[in-house]
């Protein structure tokens, strides 16, 4: 805990006005959300000077390191706060530095500036020089319209993007050109919002940026701070949210990063055996320093502040939440209750999230939780964890593992379908066919699906089907959009040359009118989060592997009516229920030719029928195709039937 007070910088008292003492004390306290404006190096307009800036506690002595003192140590003067500060005038924009770090035992360590907005990446491990950049923005139209949006009644249909292989390669991508590209994909595409895979810095590219070393500075591996701006300034100028993956659950023991940053245990836990994460082999965060707390808080809060991204998805926050993850009995310290929560994690992501919701409106934290831990996306006041969203993993293993099995034995397994709407209404959830289920063997998507080569490309589209119109956010991982054969190499483009090839561009164009189906409807996203915007009109259909249901939208919204077929066999004369007098007609079917299907449909509009089917007091037949998703727009008797020309219908 910080004991220290405001003192002065004893070298040269004309520095002592521009050390930031009221702010280093709220990050002493765990109160600062903006801890990389004071840490790091930091231009000094009065001065003319760069300012240097590391918190060290423990260290017996820190040096500053660079290009512009011949890679000579500089003292740097200790703190009253256990931080370490020193200002120069000779430090250029682009050079680079590190801090060398001697410990009580006299060993020294060079390391890189925890708080730095721009590193080197991969095997290369300074820290580089950094004024805060000249960029100049547009968005400030989206972001104050973003702050006016309930994000839980607008559609969010979320495409997963890894920078260095959507397009060009990894040596060969760039945040701007990345971005112009990407721009005009999502705008064809229907795509709402891009979630990035992690760009806070990383050495080792095939942790994909899961194992962060530069918590506030987005990789070089694609560019400068300005040009990742342009990235999100440019996606903000189609209209396109960006999201990025962000790491809080661990980090790496590389020696010039936070690990023994100052020759003790101070970023991670102080207990040894539960500093260290058993499956991954890194290194778990002190969550109940308060320093850590206002480290991590500040991380999250420069890419809303400083880089305007609009959410972050949180990855392995199950590991946080228990202190038995990947362990065994007895190899875990319980919780000063006794139990195998982690308390302190929870208070800090509570705090996380209150601090990113109250200081950037309409911003979005999601989290990647793949238990039954309570609340996670109710707020803090009510007991809650408090992020907006959360990925619904059950939903991806079930529908994943029911969409691999023979379809005669899907009869059996009907439950695999139907069980989300158990809990759908639990939390804010996210359905998220991610990254994780397209490498390690675990094959693509279009892999996955039972069958020869025609009904892969049938199955995925109805499996799409039902994932756009199931209650809950989307996404779409690069790649699933028009069916990669290949698993996902980080390390090379994904395979574009296959949408010359009729099936691949025929899932394309199903996907894109998939997301304007669901971008067009409010049924399909208003009332997400509640049974009043869902009705089963046929969930137990178990022999034919099929099922219908009703989502609805406010009073004014168009109700629709969705089937799907998980058979290669079609039905003449399905039956639904319907809860009044009214007209189905058509607007999407994914047997359509232009999609790759066999045609099959119901070309003319269908009355409902007064007689009961379960318990509903009307009931339809439709023409059912084999392994097929289809969409009606759903009227009551008393509501004029809208005539849309056949060339403005989906799917037609």
């Amino acid at each position: 805990m910080y004991s220290g007070s405001r003192g002065e910088f004893r070298l040269n008292r004309k520095y002592d006005s521009y050390i930031p003492w009221a702010e280093m004390e709220l990050f002493h306290n765990g109160s600062s959300c903006d801890a990389g404006r004071i840490f790091g190096c930091h231009w000094v307009p009065d001065l003319q000077e760069y300012r240097f800036l590391v918190w060290a506690p423990h260290a017996k002595q820190v040096n500053l390191v660079g290009d512009f003192s011949g890679w000579n140590p500089e003292p740097m003067e200790r703190l009253s706060g256990g931080e370490w500060c020193l200002f120069t005038a000779n430090a250029v924009v682009g050079q680079y530095y590190k801090y060398l770090v001697q410990s009580a035992d006299g060993s020294a360590v060079y390391k890189a500036d925890p708080f730095a907005a721009f590193s080197q990446c991969g095997s290369e491990t300074a820290s580089i020089v950094w004024n805060g950049g000249h960029y100049c923005w547009h968005d400030q139209l989206y972001l104050q319209t973003r702050a006016e949006k309930n994000f839980l009644v607008e559609p969010m249909s979320m495409y997963e993007v890894h920078p260095g292989s959507w397009l060009h390669g990894e040596c060969t991508s760039e945040y701007r050109s990345t971005a112009d590209e990407l721009a005009l994909y999502c705008i064809d595409m229907g795509y709402t919002h891009v979630e990035l895979l992690p760009l806070t810095e990383y050495p080792y590219d095939e942790s994909w940026g899961y194992q962060v070393t530069g918590y506030y500075a987005p990789t070089s591996r694609y560019g400068d701070p300005d040009d990742f701006k342009y990235f999100v300034d440019r996606l903000h100028g189609a209209g396109i949210g960006v999201i990025m993956d962000w790491v809080p659950a661990h980090f790496p023991r590389d020696e010039h990063g936070l690990s023994r940053f100052d020759g003790t245990p101070l970023f991670e836990c102080k207990e040894e055996r539960m500093s260290q994460h058993p499956e991954w082999g890194t290194l778990i965060f002190d969550y109940g320093s308060p320093e850590i707390q206002s480290f991590l808080i500040s991380s999250a809060c420069s890419f809303f502040d400083v880089y305007h991204i609009d959410g972050i998805r949180v990855d392995a926050v199950s590991s946080m939440l228990y202190l038995n993850y990947g362990r065994k009995d007895g190899e875990y310290t319980p919780n000063r209750e006794g139990g195998t929560t982690n308390l302190e994690a929870v208070d800090f992501l509570r705090k996380l999230n209150t601090a990113v919701l109250t200081r950037f409106p309409g911003a979005i934290t999601i989290a990647e939780e793949s238990t039954a831990f309570p609340l996670i996306t109710a707020p803090p006041d009510c007991g809650g964890l408090g992020f907006c969203l959360k990925w619904d993993m059950g939903f991806m293993h079930d529908t994943l593992e029911y969409m691999m099995l023979d379809p005669y034995f899907r009869q059996w397994n009907h439950d695999k379908l139907t069980f989300s709407m158990i809990y759908a209404f639990s939390e804010n959830f996210v359905l998220a066919y991610s990254h994780d289920e397209v490498v390690h063997g675990k094959r693509s998507m279009i892999s996955k699906m039972y069958g020869d080569y025609d009904n892969r490309f049938a199955s995925l589209r109805v499996l799409y089907g039902y994932q756009f119109s199931h209650p809950g956010k989307k996404l779409t991982f690069m790649g699933n959009e028009f069916g990669q054969f290949i698993e996902w190499n980080p390390n090379q483009p994904l395979d574009w040359f296959l949408l010359e090839y009729p099936r691949h561009r025929q899932l394309q164009d199903y996907l894109r009118e998939l997301n304007l189906l669901y971008r067009r409807n409010p049924a399909m996203y208003q009332r997400d989060n509640t049974w009043e915007g869902f009705q089963w009109l046929n969930v137990d259909d178990a022999q034919r592997s099929s099922v219908a249901y009703l989502r609805t939208g406010e009073k004014d919204a168009v109700s629709l009516v969705c089937v799907m077929n998980f058979t290669p066999v079609e039905y003449e004369g399905f039956v639904f229920g319907l809860p009044g007098m009214g007209y189905l007609k058509e607007i999407l079917n994914s047997d359509n030719l232009r999609f790759g299907g066999g045609g099959s449909g119901n070309p003319r509009r269908i009355c409902a029928k007064k007689q009961a089917f379960q318990q509903y007091p009307y009931s339809a037949e439709i023409r059912l195709p084999a392994l097929s998703a289809v969409f009606f727009e759903y009227r009551s008797a008393e509501e004029k039937y809208s005539r849309v020309p056949a060339d403005q219908v989906i799917g037609a």
